[in-house]
């Protein structure tokens, strides 16, 4: 097994647990932080609108977070995270931090720095070549 599958996995366990998917929970999370508009959170989380407009309809069925029509016309909607979406939302984030700490446990302060700044690099590459193949 790959570290991304196993990664995937361990993650969808986690989310699970608390009756979320993964995209369930990291969209909760920007919500959390204050990216409170489809068209932020589209900007934040690059999903097209209808699958953005899934989740969030989810999130709301689940009472994570709320939504109100605002402007002239109703039209833009806000979301805001719930306490109950609060509490879920820290709850995974625990167990993720819990996971990162047994997974981690056996590398040293060096390595961690390491791996992390190996990682960056990759995403920087990785995000130059698909800005490239949109030109």
């Amino acid at each position: 097994m790959t570290v991304t599958k196993a990664q995937q996995t361990l993650l969808q366990r986690m989310a699970k647990q608390h009756h979320l998917t993964v995209s369930e929970w990291q969209l909760l999370d920007q919500i959390g932080e204050g990216a409170n508009t489809q068209e932020i959170l589209a900007q934040q989380t690059r999903l097209d609108t209808s699958t953005l407009s899934r989740q969030l309809k989810g999130l709301v069925a689940k009472e994570m977070v709320t939504k109100e029509a605002i402007g002239r016309d109703k039209r833009q909607l806000v979301y805001t995270i719930t306490a109950a979406g609060t509490e879920t939302a820290a709850a995974i984030n625990t167990a993720f931090e819990a996971l990162a700490d047994q997974v981690f446990e056996h590398w040293s302060v060096d390595e961690r720095n390491l791996l992390q700044i190996l990682l960056n690099r990759l995403a920087k590459s990785m995000d130059r070549q698909r800005t490239m193949s949109v030109k």
